[in-house]
């Protein structure tokens, strides 16, 4: 029992016990405050008037049961401590000096959760409004939510996208030295952020396949399934003498050789990322299976030649291929072109994803976040790169047997020590519960949307280690582009409304935005013909392998007939976007060989 006197009434409640960082309130009834003026609700700040400094608290549950009606209580809420206000005027987070019983308590003022929110420093950007109090604008602290990572997690339709693109806006003004790198999954980014950003997909990139590493040209030539072992031990033993072989032409070219030299030991490795011709992986795979007497033993070799030689002329794979038999050390170029260096008022790369066949995306992914993080570690941090993923889950996933295994290393090596090398992650997801939990957990600043699977809540809980967790309760309930922020990057754990995006900057689907003119009277035949010719070219072979010889050897070694190449065939590409060829129907009827 408390000795001193009873305080004064205050205009809200009084408190009624403590436990560690949380405190109840008894709300007491006065002339101001009745049941049915009282708006205090969950999500509110409290203000404890202590005899040190005002106490921040947030209301986390409002309840009627269980009240002492002797002490004139018409409710109890349920607070978590989150901070404290001197009296000089100044927050911190965490508390220093905890309330006592019989401390007052009210809401706090407008200029009080001013003092909290005001920006202290030039790394705060504004990206809403407090739900509390529109007038009040929600900062986030781009250094602290870069430097250790974000993520943006919620349900579709709850406004996730538009929200990333806000965030990225706003981080290109803040940082405009900062290079971004996102993965567009949906291909919805690409005009969210105008002229600042180099947006990449298919059709014009160059990403040359000898700067896959051993499991990820492994994983092309499977398409997405687990490699042959006996193909794989020979590709390992050949891939490092093909390395060689190119370096050693290189040579012979200073020196005016013509002739083709022997390589010599260099000690490259499967996975070393130095270019390689494709004909000369080729040509090292048939002379190894000529050298074999028994004919079973050379399926091996025959098998995996045609595996090489089908992705090789495969249109879908011509980033990866094109110029494969001509060589040349592009790798500087690359790098320079993905990653902005220089950015040339193009700090920002859109890889659209899309477009890429569904067996290599995994692979391409792998390879992009590999690069990202080999270079910012080679590179001593010295060109900060923000790598942004979309739908994470995909390449990341809980479960390790889905997915692709070089890809999830490669994202969580970015969020366990990008940090220390300059490069930072950004993660967008629906399904949290479906991402690694280790990499999530590597995200410091978090913004909760709407979640209404049990699961995703679930770890979502397990994931914020802040003292406000208890407002995770109503992440279901939470409406469109509202959202709960914790963590390093926000003053308090906040529930805030993301600011309105201008039209131009909103995320969309290339496939709603009519790139062709609409015809009143509708399409006819002609186009719909002409559509089916791009269908069907996008998967005919470009030409023939680059080596027909190399072809006809193994072909024949194995007693078959030379393989057919389908360069004679007639590529069914209309020659405009709209056109018709004249003789399309007499192609047509033309068996394909």
């Amino acid at each position: 029992m408390l000795n001193s006197p009873v305080p004064q009434i205050a205009a809200l409640g009084r408190v009624v016990s403590v436990r560690g960082s949380q405190a109840r309130i008894g709300v007491v009834s006065s002339p101001e405050v009745t049941p049915t003026t009282l708006r205090a609700t969950v999500g509110q700040f409290f203000g404890i008037r202590s005899a040190k400094a005002t106490i921040v608290a947030i209301i986390t549950e409002m309840s009627r049961e269980n009240i002492d009606m002797r002490d004139n209580h018409i409710a109890v809420a349920s607070v978590d401590l989150l901070g404290e206000i001197s009296h000089e005027g100044r927050f911190q987070r965490g508390v220093t000096s905890y309330p006592t019983i019989g401390d007052a308590v009210d809401i706090l003022t407008t200029n009080e959760l001013r003092t909290i929110y005001t920006p202290t420093g030039r790394d705060q950007v504004n990206i809403g409004a407090l739900q509390q109090d529109a007038s009040i604008a929600a900062y986030v602290n781009i250094e602290e939510m870069l430097s250790k990572h974000f993520a943006v997690l919620g349900s579709t339709g709850v406004g996730k996208s538009t929200s990333v693109s806000l965030l990225l806006n706003e981080i290109l003004l803040a940082r405009p030295n900062l290079r971004v790198f996102l993965l567009d999954v949906h291909n919805e980014y690409g005009r969210c952020f105008g002229s600042r950003a180099l947006v990449l997909n298919p059709r014009n990139l160059k990403l040359p396949f000898w700067l896959f590493n051993f499991e990820e040209f492994v994983d092309v030539l499977f398409g997405g399934r687990p490699g042959v072992p006996e193909e794989m031990e020979v590709l390992s033993e050949v891939i490092p003498i093909a390395k060689a072989t190119y370096l050693q032409y290189g040579n012979s070219d200073r020196h005016g050789g013509l002739k083709r030299p022997e390589p010599r030991p260099t000690g490259f490795t499967p996975d070393t990322p130095v270019p390689y011709r494709l004909v000369d992986l080729i040509s090292l795979i048939d002379e190894r299976m000529g050298k074999l007497e028994n004919r079973s033993s050379r399926i091996t070799y025959h098998k995996l030649i045609q595996r090489i030689e089908v992705v090789r002329n495969d249109a879908r794979y011509s980033f990866m291929f094109e110029n494969a038999n001509v060589g040349g050390d592009s790798m500087a170029e690359v790098i320079s072109h993905l990653f902005r260096l220089p950015a040339n008022g193009k700090p920002m790369t859109v890889m659209q994803l899309a477009g890429f066949p569904a067996d290599v995306v995994d692979s391409v992914v792998s390879v992009l976040c590999r690069m990202a993080f080999d270079f910012g570690l080679w590179s001593d941090g010295a060109s900060p790169l923000l790598f942004v993923c979309e739908e994470a889950h995909r390449y990341a996933s809980a479960d390790r047997t889905i997915g692709f295994g070089p890809t999830r290393k490669a994202v969580s090596r970015i969020a366990k020590e990008g940090r220390k090398y300059g490069v930072y992650l950004g993660l967008i997801t629906q399904r949290p519960a479906e991402l690694d939990a280790t990499i999530l957990s590597q995200c410091n600043t978090l913004f909760a949307m709407r979640l209404a699977n049990e699961r995703d809540q679930g770890l979502l809980r397990s994931a914020v280690s802040d003292a406000a967790a208890n407002l995770l309760s109503f992440v279901p309930s939470l409406g469109t582009r509202e959202v709960l922020a914790f963590g390093e990057g926000v003053a308090l754990p906040t529930r805030l409304r993301f600011k309105d995006v201008p039209a131009h900057q909103l995320p969309r689907s290339e496939a709603t935005i009519a790139t062709t003119p609409v015809s009143d009277h509708g399409h006819d035949i002609h186009f719909v013909s002409s559509v089916v010719d791009r269908w069907r070219g996008s998967t005919t072979h470009r030409d023939a392998p680059s080596d027909p010889h190399v072809s006809d050897r193994f072909a024949e070694r194995m007693g078959d007939r030379p393989l057919q190449r389908l360069v004679d065939s007639p590529m069914l590409q209309p020659t405009s976007p709209l056109g018709l060829e004249s003789d399309r129907y007499s192609l047509l009827k033309k068996p394909l060989r």
